[in-house]
């Protein structure tokens, strides 16, 4: 039994680096409201678990063995980094959004990641999480990283230099500026109507201070306007999700050499 266990020591280190550097990146998993020994707890039992499942040749912890934990920490934070990546459309949309509405100026700060938020995205971010949660996508996303390995062999080397790797990076970015922009236009689209809707104001009538009247009215069309499309965001965030979980596997298969 001892000897069984030192045997599968290093396979366990392996799993557990891979594990716990793609809750430190992945959405949801490495938000600062979790706590970190529950992450670390989590991830080891995970890989403890897995270890049993995987299929591993026998490793021993030789000078080749530091550039394999090396892997498996990159391969971990790439995978959960290319998520967030992603994720980070609903932000983008929500910036996108208080700047047309006048929001912009308040960011507030995002207890979870750390980082300013605009109110907008904020509100959109949640509601994308609850959506996540109650269609129980979080079990997908630990699955997503169950499933790595029959990608990325647990001793299988991988060339990070590789020019489709840095393509499909660049492509998924631009495909989150095209997604965060879908998810903004109803809403901007009706505040630059109510902007041409002011000019023509402002030319009929000089003696209304548009400035004045234009934030609030800005302000009330926008909440209106988010109140009648939040059923469409329902739906946008299933696509965003789904197109989560179809890049996390097709950066796999690039990183397994498919």
């Amino acid at each position: 039994m001892l000897g069984e266990s030192i045997v599968s020591f290093p396979i366990i280190l392996l799993l557990f680096a891979r594990v716990f550097s793609f809750f430190v990146t992945m959405p949801l998993f490495s938000y600062r409201t979790i706590p970190f020994p529950f992450k670390l707890g989590f991830s080891f039992f995970l890989a403890l678990i897995m270890s049993y499942t995987v299929d591993s040749p026998t490793i021993i912890m030789n000078h080749t063995y530091v550039f394999l934990l090396m892997k498996e920490v990159m391969v971990g934070l790439l995978i959960g980094l290319i998520a967030f990546i992603i994720i980070s459309a609903v932000q983008v949309a929500g910036g996108f959004i208080d700047f047309q509405m006048g929001f912009a100026i308040a960011n507030v700060m995002d207890p979870q990641t750390g980082a300013q938020s605009p109110l907008t995205g904020q509100f959109l971010n949640i509601v994308s999480l609850l959506f996540l949660l109650s269609v129980n996508g979080h079990y997908l996303i630990i699955d997503g990283i169950v499933n790595s390995y029959e990608f990325i062999g647990i001793d299988q080397f991988i060339p990070f230099a590789n020019k489709s790797i840095a393509d499909f990076v660049i492509d998924s970015f631009n495909t989150m500026f095209l997604i965060a922009f879908q998810m903004a236009i109803p809403i901007v689209g009706c505040l630059f109507l109510v902007d041409i809707a002011l000019g023509i104001v402002a030319r009929a009538v000089p003696q209304l201070n548009v400035f004045v009247v234009g934030l609030p009215l800005k302000i009330l069309v926008s909440f209106i306007a988010i109140f009648v499309f939040l059923s469409l965001y329902y739906t946008l965030a299933k696509k965003l999700f789904e197109l989560m979980f179809i890049t996390m596997r097709n950066l796999m298969k690039l990183f397994g050499g498919g």
